[in-house]
C-alpha cells in the first residue's frame, strides 16, 4: 500500500510557478503565508503564528484552482501529494480506510508535506443515513487522521482542496478546513493579462482599442473559456487558407485579426451561468475566508 502511495500519489514538482498563474494576488498571498513561508522560515511559524492545516479553494470551474496548486507544489519545498476519490476508493471492504490512514502516516514522515485534493466534493460530501457504509467509513477515517486524536499540533503537513461544490461538503471537513479562499471569475485587468500571455508567442494585429472591445466581450468567461476562445480564435487565419494551406509557408499566413475574435465568440460561451456565480458569492459572504 505504501509503494502505491509512492509510485502514484507523490508527484514530480510541476513547471508551474506563480508566474505563470494570472491575477489571483489574494490566492497567492494566501498561500504564500500559509504554505511557502513555513516551509522556508519554520522557526518564525510556530504558536499563534503556526499555519493552518487545512485550506480550501472553492469557486467556478476553470477559474485557475488546479493551477494554484501546480505552483504551490512548484514554489514549496514539500512533499506533494495529490489523491482523488480514484486512488482511495477500493472494491474490497476496509481498503479505503486503510489507504487513507497509509497516505497520512507516509505524508507525515516525509512533512513538510502538501496533500491536495482535487474535487474534493466527490470524497467529503455531507454525511447521511442513506448513503453506504464503506463510503462514511472512509470519511469518518479521513477526518480523524486529518484532525483526530492521534496527531500532532507540531506536524508540517497541509491539507490543500479545491472544489467547484462547496455547499455539498461535510460540516466536519469545513471545520478542518480553517481557510476557504474564493476564486472568482477572472476582472478584466486579469483578462486583458491572461490574452497578452496567450498572445504572447503567435503573430497578432490586435490594437489597445480591439483588446478594449474583447476584454468587454468576454465579461462572465472564466480563464479556461478564454483559452478555448482564443484556441479557436487561432485557427481563422489557417482556416481563411482553405486549400491553400499546404502550399503556403508558414510566415506568409496573417496574423490573428479581432475578426477572428468575433467568430469565435459566436462558438465559444461563457461556461458559468450567472446563477452559478451569484450561489458562489452567497456561499464566500457566509462561510468563506474574507479578505483574501
Amino acid at each position: 500500500m505504501a509503494d502505491r502511495i509512492l509510485n502514484e500519489v507523490v508527484v514530480d514538482k510541476p513547471s508551474v510557478t506563480w508566474a505563470d498563474v494570472v491575477g489571483l494576488d489574494g490566492a497567492k498571498r494566501a498561500l504564500q503565508e500559509i504554505v511557502i513561508l513555513p516551509t522556508l522560515r519554520p522557526e518564525l511559524f510556530t504558536g499563534l503564528r503556526a499555519p493552518a492545516k487545512g485550506v480550501l479553494l472553492f469557486g467556478p470551474p476553470g477559474t485557475g484552482k488546479t493551477m494554484l496548486a501546480k505552483a504551490v507544489a512548484y514554489e514549496s519545498k514539500a512533499t506533494f501529494f495529490s489523491i482523488s476519490a480514484s486512488t482511495l476508493t477500493s472494491k474490497f471492504v476496509g481498503e479505503g480506510e486503510k489507504m487513507v490512514r497509509c497516505l497520512f502516516q507516509i505524508a507525515r514522515q516525509l512533512q513538510p508535506a502538501v496533500i491536495f485534493i482535487d474535487e474534493i466534493d466527490s470524497i467529503l460530501t455531507e454525511r447521511r443515513e442513506s448513503e453506504h457504509e464503506a463510503s462514511r467509513r472512509l470519511k469518518t477515517e479521513f477526518l480523524l487522521q486529518f484532525d483526530g486524536l492521534g496527531t500532532n499540533a507540531d506536524d508540517r503537513l497541509l491539507v490543500l482542496a479545491a472544489t467547484n461544490r462547496p455547499q455539498e461538503l461535510d460540516e466536519a471537513a469545513l471545520r478542518r478546513l480553517v481557510k476557504r479562499i474564493y476564486i472568482p471569475l477572472p476582472e478584466i485587468e486579469t483578462r486583458g493579462a491572461l490574452f497578452e500571455a496567450l498572445l504572447r508567442d503567435h503573430r497578432h494585429a490586435l490594437s489597445r482599442a480591439d483588446l478594449g472591445k474583447l476584454l468587454r466581450a468576454t465579461e462572465g468567461y472564466s480563464g479556461s473559456d478564454i483559452t478555448a476562445l482564443a484556441r479557436e480564435a487561432s485557427l481563422g487565419p489557417i482556416r481563411e487558407l482553405g486549400a491553400k494551406l499546404m502550399s503556403t509557408k508558414a510566415e506568409d499566413i496573417r496574423p490573428i485579426q479581432l475578426k477572428d475574435f468575433i467568430a469565435a465568440l459566436r462558438t465559444i460561451r461563457p461556461s458559468v451561468s450567472p446563477a452559478s456565480i451569484a450561489q458562489f458569492e452567497e456561499w464566500n459572504r457566509s462561510m468563506g475566508t474574507h479578505g483574501s
